[in-house]
């Protein structure tokens, strides 16, 4: 079992910027510190090459970004400044999912500690994702491996929509999405299952939809793999994610999905997604915790 991370390459930020990239790096930190992973564990991630992402992302747009030629305004949707950078780090976090898929298909779980940027679409990106990891690592998997059965399960407070989009007319992979109903994106796409929760959603209620949406999504489609987005932004102190799950509530969270996988004995893949509490140890104790529940009941 091994994590992939892409936080050496430091995106050239603005100062006024929110998106809180430190908390890749933190989380590094912490689940070294705490010996939930080993350090030799924890290894820097490749880089997706043009053929990987191609597999999901048309030609035009790898090339734009490539060449920094992407339109203003393709960019300000996805929320970051063009930069060298972006491109270079958005191929390592791409290609942490790939390896991640690769080393959980042999020892049962890969985690990404970051990814899970399920709002790209093939031709274009938004919401923070340029390069869909998720969708990439799977397209790799089945060019090596063939279809087999894919289950993506998106607990990520906004919906997979370009997971949504990009799956939906293969019939070997599965999207599940549950998430906020009034929240990004306003226009929501078709997963073959999405449960959306009101704002101000709660533990208890959270779970009880959560535990009926995997049942669903387990009987649908009789996985062989599972790509899970634990997405840290259902909390209630997250700036963005209008739901109240506490800590509690989210290890809870972590346990249902993750059990499901154990008792059948799949491969899974952890990516961590969302999470944009103003607090970042905030961030870096749900994500930690998210690990360390793959590792007790996987490993």
């Amino acid at each position: 079992m091994r994590a992939f991370y892409s936080d050496h390459h430091k995106l050239p930020l603005p100062s006024k910027h929110r998106f809180p990239v430190d908390k890749y790096r933190l989380l590094r930190e912490r689940i070294i510190s705490e010996g939930i992973l080993r350090e030799e564990d924890v290894v820097a991630s490749p880089a997706a090459t043009d053929e990987q992402i191609l597999r999901v992302h048309s030609r035009d747009y790898l090339q734009s970004l490539i060449e920094g030629t992407i339109d203003s305004k393709e960019m300000g949707r996805i929320g970051f400044p063009w930069s060298p950078e972006l491109v270079v780090r958005s191929r390592h976090s791409t290609g942490a999912t790939i390896a991640a898929a690769e080393v959980a298909r042999t020892e049962r779980l890969g985690i990404n500690l970051a990814g899970g940027t399920h709002h790209s679409f093939a031709d274009r990106g938004e919401g923070y994702c340029v390069f869909n990891d998720v969708a990439c690592a799977i397209r790799d998997q089945q060019s090596r491996f063939g279809h087999g059965s894919y289950l993506i399960i998106d607990c990520d407070v906004h919906q997979g929509n370009g997971s949504a989009v990009i799956f939906a007319d293969d019939p070997h992979v599965f999207t599940f999405s549950i998430h906020g109903a009034k929240n990004f994106p306003l226009r929501k796409e078709e997963s073959d299952l999405d449960i959306a929760l009101p704002d101000g959603t709660t533990d208890g209620d959270y779970l009880e939809h959560l535990s009926e949406g995997l049942l669903r999504a387990f009987t649908a489609s009789r996985p062989d793999f599972i790509f899970y987005l634990a997405g840290a932004d259902p909390f209630m102190n997250d700036r963005f994610g209008k739901m109240k799950l506490t800590k509690p509530g989210l290890r809870q969270r972590d346990e249902l999905v993750l059990t499901e996988c154990a008792r059948r004995e799949l491969p899974v893949v952890i990516a961590m997604s969302g999470g944009y509490s103003p607090d970042l140890n905030d961030i870096v104790d749900i994500q930690s915790t998210t690990i360390q529940t793959a590792v007790e009941l996987l490993t």
